[in-house]
């Protein structure tokens, strides 16, 4: 078989397999294909190992939507049986009533997107990627006070979004849509399903305890028309009339009493707004959703409220209310709990250097540490949809992300916090070390004088012990304190101590990472991989994001993982 044909029908098996494995095609998986599709290339396996290692890994680089467009053009017949398989082996259960399906995502943008977040923008993206359907970013900013939106977030999710490979169709802005929920609110009153209630708060909690209508409860449509429309002019103040919606005052549930719909609030939203009665989220949420004509909704458990309440909405319209599914809160181990407005407040004081900054569970810091979109949309979808509350540890994340970065990473040398070791004696002076260990014939040059950086981790030998600096030489060690050793061989000799160095006139290098910053020195090849993710060897994970070269190189990078 021609090589050119070779590589392409390589390039169609591990697209099929990367699809159908959520972006990451599985070498031997591959190789069986290939092998029981053309069973005369068994006899030259290992003769196209290099050529299927380099074609799986250009195709594990690439996002799962530009995985399908590929193939679609390609070979559009096997991204149609990926099509037809789809959901059979996925932790995505099948939706019921899929003919038509209409998902959301519904956030407040009073902060950036979260891990957490990201869940909501997988999960609903693709299953309206799955069924053909609509994906919708919603923002429910009808809240201008508690949960006080930030301008910059809007553009944020929308960004957020786009790098996970989650365009939304349809994006709204809930509060674009007053005169909808005034038009609805109105129309309860008329009917006698909602009215103006003046009580104080506890007085009403008092009489929705003992399961008691408020006095207000059984008012005449049209005087509650007259203080809805008093409420709206200024004639009441805040906490002094809210709308409230009729339910079953006696319901078991004492949530579900005559909720609030509506509430007044003096102050000019962030986006320049000035109603001032604006509605409750269980009200905006209900109305939008059937504004949009959405089908499914994804929600967590301790929503059942929630949706309960806004079925009695439903009822009063005479709606149906959308297909509900649930799922469970999700802890993450090293994120633990993190309030946005607590960290709005510590960002403006300083302790964390902005929304990006790695030690927070955002999708900016992520994005900014060197995580792929591809592995947090696999990390989330295997998290599947289930009312079982989960606790996962970000080395699952981590697994994901490393079997995407690992093959195309290029290596580099880093020491931090460097000791000075002095070498003594006739020494090469450029070291060859692979760009990968994949491939050891692309490698990368090293100058070296008679000084290395070596880590302290590493000073643990003994003065005459036989050390080899990688990928250059063995030196014989001298002395400990100043650290001195003399060059004694360039053959690996079995057994020796392997350690890592760098130039001590490299750039200097800090790494930011959740626990703080490291900071050394590293090669002078680095300040070429700005935005990229290498390894830095024997240390972990990096994304090279800021090279200083005014005098003295200097590079920041962002902890990725080990």
């Amino acid at each position: 078989m021609d090589s050119q044909v070779l590589r392409a029908e390589i390039k169609k098996r591990a697209l099929q397999n990367a699809i159908r494995h959520g972006g990451n095609a599985d070498r031997r998986a591959v190789i069986s294909k290939l092998m029981g599709d053309y069973p005369e290339l068994r006899q030259q396996a290992s003769a196209i190992s290099s050529s299927m290692d380099y074609v799986i890994a250009e195709v594990n680089t690439l996002t799962l939507d530009k995985q399908r467009e590929l193939l679609e053009e390609i070979a559009p017949e096997l991204l149609c049986h990926e099509r037809q398989q789809q959901g059979k082996k996925t932790h995505l259960p099948e939706l019921p009533h899929s003919e038509r399906v209409i998902m959301r995502f519904a956030p407040n943008p009073n902060g950036p997107a979260t891990l957490g977040s990201a869940r909501g923008i997988v999960v609903n993206s693709e299953y309206a990627r799955r069924y053909d359907g609509t994906f919708i970013l919603r923002f429910d900013d009808t809240d201008p006070q508690t949960k006080r939106p930030m301008l910059e977030a809007y553009a944020w999710y929308l960004e957020d979004c786009e790098w996970l490979g989650a365009t939304p169709n349809v994006v709204v802005n809930a509060s674009d849509q007053m005169e909808l929920y005034y038009h609805y609110a109105e129309k309860l009153i008329v009917m006698g399903a909602a009215y103006v209630c003046t009580c104080s708060q506890q007085h009403f909690k008092t009489l929705k305890e003992a399961g008691l209508a408020c006095p207000d409860r059984d008012n005449a449509p049209k005087l509650s028309m007259t203080r809805w429309k008093q409420m709206l002019d200024g004639h009441f103040s805040e906490k002094e009339a809210v709308l409230r919606i009729k339910t079953d005052i006696t319901h078991k549930n004492p949530a579900l009493r005559d909720w609030i719909g509506f509430r007044i609030v003096d102050l000019t939203h962030p986006r320049g707004l000035k109603f001032r009665v604006w509605p409750l989220l269980d009200f905006e949420s209900a109305i939008e959703d059937h504004a949009l004509g959405v089908t499914h909704i994804i929600r967590g458990k301790d929503l059942h409220d929630s949706e309960k309440r806004q079925k009695f909405l439903y009822d009063h319209l005479g709606w149906d209310y959308p297909f509900t599914l649930h799922w469970g809160r999700i802890s993450v181990h090293e994120f633990g709990k993190f309030s946005t407005s607590a960290l709005k407040k510590q960002i403006s004081e300083g302790l964390y250097t902005g929304w990006d900054d790695p030690r927070l569970p955002t999708l900016r810091a992520l994005r900014r540490r060197g995580f792929t979109p591809e592995a947090i949309k696999r990390f989330i979808v295997k998290l599947g949809v289930n009312e079982s509350d989960i606790s996962v540890s970000l080395e699952n994340l981590y697994a994901e992300n490393r079997k995407i970065v690992d093959p195309v990473a290029h290596r580099y040398f880093f020491v931090d916090h460097p000791v000075l070791m002095h070498i003594t004696g006739s020494s090469p002076t450029v070291a060859h070390a692979p760009m990968h260990p994949s491939n050891p014939n692309v490698y990368r040059e090293i100058p070296v004088e008679a000084d290395v950086c070596i880590s302290p981790k590493d000073k643990t030998f003994s003065i005459g012990d036989l050390v080899r600096l990688k990928d250059l030489y063995n030196v014989r060690i001298v002395s400990k304190e100043p650290l001195e050793a003399e060059y004694a061989s360039q053959e690996i000799v079995k057994g020796t101590k392997i350690i890592h160095w760098a130039p001590p006139d490299g750039p200097l290098v800090q790494v930011l990472t959740p626990s703080g910053i490291d900071l050394g020195v590293g090669e002078a090849g680095i300040e070429n991989e700005l935005d990229n993710v290498v390894q830095f060897e024997r240390y972990g994970f990096v994304r090279v994001d800021k090279v200083e070269r005014e005098g003295l190189t200097k590079i920041t990078c962002y902890f990725t993982h080990r």
